[in-house]
């Protein structure tokens, strides 16, 4: 696909030239599995700060694996809410906005044919910096807008999402991470 991946961890992402990264994708559970991510998050602020775009892909928040770590720029909380209807309908809240318009456009079609569950552990209780991008419920529910988040910080972007996408290990999209940090 003509991208360069670079795995970063506690060993590698100190070294790093966070600057020279397009975006940095955290995977799924990080902040939960790792602790050594709290040691960084200055660092992974000031990327965001002075242009870069970071992606938190969802954390638990349950007793077995509460996330200690600060993980964004302004406050948020990760809940326990999830959208488990695969065909639940998707609103794209702000079709205008830029996370579904570059680096190609998504639009309601791109939540066709998917497997299992739609989202889980939204954010909840975001400070107002965030902007909510999507809308979504099960069936009989009430519509929760904490799938996919995104607040510009400084010169940059720090968005958190519960999507369950990208291949973490159910959805098929075309197009793949840039960057993980693992």
């Amino acid at each position: 696909m003509g991208y360069e991946v670079t795995i970063l961890d506690k060993i590698t992402l100190p070294v790093s030239n966070l600057s020279s990264f397009d975006a940095i994708i955290t995977g799924v559970r990080a902040y939960n599995t790792n602790e050594w991510m709290n040691d960084f998050y200055d660092e992974l602020m000031n990327y965001v700060r002075d242009g870069g775009n970071l992606i938190v892909q969802y954390n638990t928040s349950n007793n077995l694996g509460t996330v200690k770590s600060k993980i964004g720029p302004y406050e948020f909380n990760i809940t326990r809410n999830r959208i488990t209807d695969e065909q639940a309908k998707v609103t794209i809240i702000d079709p205008a906005h830029k996370v579904f318009n570059f680096p190609n456009k998504i639009t309601a079609k791109d939540f066709e044919h998917w497997v299992q569950e739609r989202s889980i552990y939204h954010a909840g209780g975001w400070d107002n910096h965030f902007k909510p991008l999507l809308s979504m419920a099960d069936p009989g529910e009430s519509p929760d807008e904490g799938s996919l988040i995104t607040a510009n910080y400084g010169k940059g972007t720090f968005t958190y999402t519960g999507l369950v996408f990208l291949g973490n290990f159910r959805q098929r999209f075309p197009e793949p991470c840039v960057y993980w940090l693992t």
